[in-house]
């Protein structure tokens, strides 16, 4: 960088022309900042503080010079924001120089760095090395073998490292690289830092070193530095790029925030000093700086804990290895996922724990880490801070007495059955027992539960208290609630630990009466249900079998072990049971959410509501599939529908339906689903929607030209290009009552254009009235052409739409392009319009597949419910192909995003009128 001043401020320096002091003292203290600020570029900002500081008059009031000087500290403080930037009056001041330490003679300077830098080794061979002072690089070569012998070999011989920094206020630069060095790998160089010196104008970069006097302390092992607030210049520099270099980890206060190189600089020859820092550093890691600011510690603890903190943390840093080991082994044996160990094996090799700085933060860390690898919330590692007990269920739990009169006692104790209205049975348990005890069991359930509840009407299972026991006994249970003529496969049980999969099935022999597959069965939960009685309702759902009503259950990690850490308070839960459903999938818990989420003591009530609304519910999906029968469009998907809604129904695919919401919900899915056709629509509706046969109303002439200025917009972009945009398809007798001004208005604008963009981007649909009118503008008179064919399903007519003789105004010439803009809101009647000019031929279609809309749908109600289906009643064909394309929309022939439609129309359009016009 050039020294001198920028030119507007010398301007204004050379136009003070006052012969008192203080003008004189500012432009002086400004020649110095031009000459040695390390922030030559933000000096531009000293002039309107100087101009206003000299033109006010302000300093020149001042007489008493020490209040003078904090007045112009405070002026360039503030017009360039720098808190380093001083300015004193010193009259007695005599700069010290301090020696050159390379030029001491070596004993004295030897006994000086023996006091700077100092080494012990601690328990646990922990080095603790105490700078005071970064060293140079010329005295470290004075004393390279001192300090190779005394201080480097040994360090390098610790297992860990804490380097005290609290009372380190000074060093050089140059010693920086070297100090890096001793931690980083010598084959990879480091740009640590940049220097940039004002006076000199020179910028010089700091490198890690090929090769230093020493043993390096290497890159894997636990740096501690401890900070103060004290800690200043060279040393603020060690720290803040070992600590962005994810090298050493910093403990204690934030630094003092010093800077690269400050110099306290006479003002001509008055007794006025100003301090400038003359230098400044910028990391290459960061692209920030420790300067003013300081090196924030990683562990902010007060100075004097630092080094108890340090000890403690390196504790935990040792114990890192040992634990990520343990987990690797413990996953590795136990783990259920077994295709998903490697992986979470090698990810915890390649985990990176330089931040880790407590065993919180340990835990933390990991499950954060191997969550998405795992993609299981029950494989978790927790801080066990409390000493909490790992309490493990027994199988004794689930053990059932052998005497006849004790197991009596047992049913009454775990079952209570009850015939409530309405012929509804009631069944409540609040555990499962072990299988290997139900044999004793079941002639007393078979005579206690099953036979009392055999002729009711549907059954409701009570699992709200229920906090689990043995999954073994639950296929018995599902036994009873299947038509045991056919073998159903429940659930799969596969045990990592034993390295068996244990598939569960209907139970061939049952001693009671089954309940069977048909009557409704519905499940009461609570945030109390858990284990095996959470299985059971998760099941109920995954079976098609019964309804869930309740709250959320409890979410309990289910079949894991929890192992202790050795020497740790880590402990982490693994699950070594996979429990997969009917359908292969793996449920990982986490609670299962009832099909009406109601409040539990209300669940009751609220069961009885859902039953009523089931007796109803066949009328209901019967009545839909006829709906669907008589007025869908395309035939024979109609009777494909409505067999498969039945189908579904007889599989229980509905029992999960508690309100007409709901299941308008699930009937639009299976429709859509089914058919492919998103215009379906099954809605709940308390009173009869209107149907709309609305009659357009024709404008007046006053109106018609408000209509047009609303509906159309219209350009002439660049190459006399025409720009159509309209955003509703009208309907023909509105078209014809504003014929002749639309086409003055609007068609006579662009018909003879050299090129046609018609925007249908926004345009949603309408009428399809009007669309052979539209089209016909394009084409010949004769011959007139085939548009589409329309079939209507609630007629069973097919009508051919063809263009028309003759028109209103000009057509425009089939000699010329047409392009049509499309975006996936264009839908129904504009759809058609482009479709048809598509299949002729008569357009290039730009933009994004359209919505696949309907020209007509009707609604109707099911059965006499407050339900009611939405069904497209009519097919657009092509008059090509002969095949329909109304359902899945239309595909334009350049695909782009819709914003960009319009500019790769234009780009076409130039393209193809450069190439005629060079035809020529």
């Amino acid at each position: 960088m050039a020294k001198h001043a920028p030119p507007l401020l010398l301007m204004l320096l050379l136009h003070i022309v006052s012969s008192t002091f203080q003008p004189a003292l500012v432009l002086e203290m400004a020649k110095i900042l031009m000459d040695n600020y390390c922030f030559p570029e933000n000096l531009i900002g000293m002039q309107e503080a100087i101009q206003q500081a000299i033109s006010s008059g302000e300093i020149l009031q001042i007489s008493d010079k020490k209040t003078l000087a904090a007045v112009l500290t405070t002026g360039v403080q503030g017009a360039l924001n720098d808190p380093r930037l001083t300015v004193s009056y010193e009259p007695n001041f005599v700069p010290a120089v301090p020696p050159r330490l390379p030029s001491l003679p070596k004993e004295q300077l030897t006994r000086l760095v023996r006091n700077s830098v100092k080494l012990d080794i601690l328990e646990n061979d922990v080095g603790y090395l105490r700078i005071d002072r970064i060293i140079g690089k010329e005295t470290m070569t004075k004393l390279g073998s001192r300090l190779r012998d005394n201080i480097w070999d040994r360090a390098a011989e610790t297992s860990s490292l804490i380097l005290y920094l609290r009372y380190s206020t000074a060093g050089e630069l140059s010693g920086v690289p070297i100090l890096i060095s001793y931690f980083s790998d010598p084959k990879n160089l480091i740009h640590i830092e940049t220097v940039y010196d004002r006076p000199s104008n020179t910028t010089r970069e700091l490198w890690t070193m090929p090769s230093i006097r020493g043993r390096r302390f290497g890159r894997k092992k636990d740096v501690i530095i401890l900070s103060s607030r004290r800690t200043m210049g060279a040393a603020e520099a060690v720290a803040y790029i070992l600590k962005h270099l994810k090298r050493a980890i910093i403990v204690g206060e934030i630094s003092a925030g010093g800077s690269v190189r400050i110099q306290k600089i006479r003002i001509a020859q008055t007794e006025f000093y100003i301090t400038v820092p003359v230098a400044r550093s910028i990391s290459p890691i960061t692209g920030q700086s420790w300067e003013v600011h300081g090196v924030s510690p990683t562990v902010d603890v007060n100075a004097k804990e630092a080094v108890a903190q340090a000890k403690s943390l390196l504790g935990i840093r040792r114990a890192i290895p040992k634990v990520m080991q343990s987990i690797s082994d413990i996953i590795g044996r136990f783990y259920a996922f077994t295709d998903r160990v490697p992986s979470l094996q090698q990810h915890l090799q390649s985990t990176d724990l330089f931040s880790v700085v407590s065993k919180e933060d340990l835990v933390y860390r990991l499950n954060e880490e191997l969550q998405p690898v795992s993609e299981d919330p029950r494989l978790i590692i927790k801080y066990n801070q409390d000493d909490t007990a790992i309490v493990e269920e027994g199988p004794e739990l689930y053990d059932v007495p052998d005497h006849m009169e004790l197991l009596n006692e047992l049913v009454d104790t775990l079952f209570k059955v009850e015939i409530l209205p309405n012929n509804t049975g009631y069944l409540r348990f609040d555990k499962f027992v072990k299988s290997s005890t139900l044999a004793q069991l079941e002639g007393l359930m078979a005579k206690k539960v099953w036979e009392p509840l055999r002729d009711t009407d549907s059954l409701i299972i009570d699992l709200r208290f229920n906090t689990g026991g043995s999954f073994t006994s639950l296929s018995l249970i599902l036994s009873y609630l299947q038509d045991t003529s056919q073998k159903h496969h429940f659930f799969t049980i596969y045990d990592r630990i034993q390295n068996v999969s244990t598939e569960y099935f209907t139970l061939p022999q049952i001693t009671g009466p089954t309940y069977g597959s048909t009557r409704g069965v519905y499940v009461l939960t609570s945030y109390h249900t858990a284990g095996a009685g959470e299985e059971f309702a998760y099941l109920i759902q995954s079976l098609h079998r019964g309804t869930v009503i309740g709250e959320i259950t409890s979410g309990n990690l289910m079949h894991s072990k929890t192992f202790p850490i050795e020497g740790t308070d880590v402990i982490i839960t693994v699950p070594f049971i996979n429990f997969l459903d009917n359908d292969g999938e793996c449920w990982l818990g986490g609670g299962v959410v009832p099909d009406a989420i109601v409040l539990a003591e209300e669940a009751v009530e609220h069961v009885h509501e859902i039953i009523d609304f089931h007796q109803g519910l066949r009328s209901l999906i019967e009545g839909t599939a006829e709906l669907f029968e008589n007025y869908y469009a395309v035939h024979e998907v109609a009777l494909k529908v409505g067999k498969k809604l039945l189908s579904q129904s007889e599989e229980g695919m509905y029992r999960s339906v508690v309100d007409f919401e709901s299941l308008a919900s699930q009937l639009t899915a299976d429709l859509q689903e089914t058919t492919g056709d998103h215009r379906l629509h099954v809605f709940h509706c308390s009173v009869e929607p209107e149907t709309f046969h609305d009659v357009p109303k024709i404008p007046t002439a006053e109106e018609a030209g408000y209509m047009i200025d609303a509906l159309f917009r219209i350009e002439l972009l660049p190459g006399h290009v025409g720009y159509l945009r309209f955003d509703l398809m009208a309907d023909i007798e509105v078209v014809k009552a504003i014929g002749p001004q639309l086409t003055k208005l609007v068609w006579s604008k662009i018909v003879h254009t050299n090129a046609l963009i018609i925007d249908m981007r926004y345009n949603t649909g309408g009428y399809s009235t009007a669309i052979p009118l539209l089209c016909t503008y394009f084409f010949d008179a004769n011959p007139l052409q085939h548009l589409y064919t329309v079939f209507d399903r609630s007629t069973n007519t097919m009508t051919e739409v063809m263009t028309l003789p003759q028109v209103t105004g000009q057509r425009y010439p089939p000699s010329k392009d047409v392009y049509i803009l499309t975006s996936h809101m264009t839908g129904s009647a504009a759809e058609v319009f482009t479709q048809a000019m598509k299949d002729l031929k008569r357009a290039t279609i730009i933009g994004e597949s359209t919505i696949g809309g309907s020209l007509s749908s009707g609604t109707y109600q099911i059965e006499d419910s407050v339900l009611y289906a939405s069904i497209p009643n009519q097919v657009v064909l092509s008059a090509i192909t002969g095949k329909m394309w109304s359902i899945s929309g239309v595909e334009p022939h350049i695909t782009v995003q819709a914003s960009d439609a319009l500019s790769a129309a234009q780009r076409i359009i130039a393209a193809r009128l450069l190439r005629r016009d060079q035809g020529k």
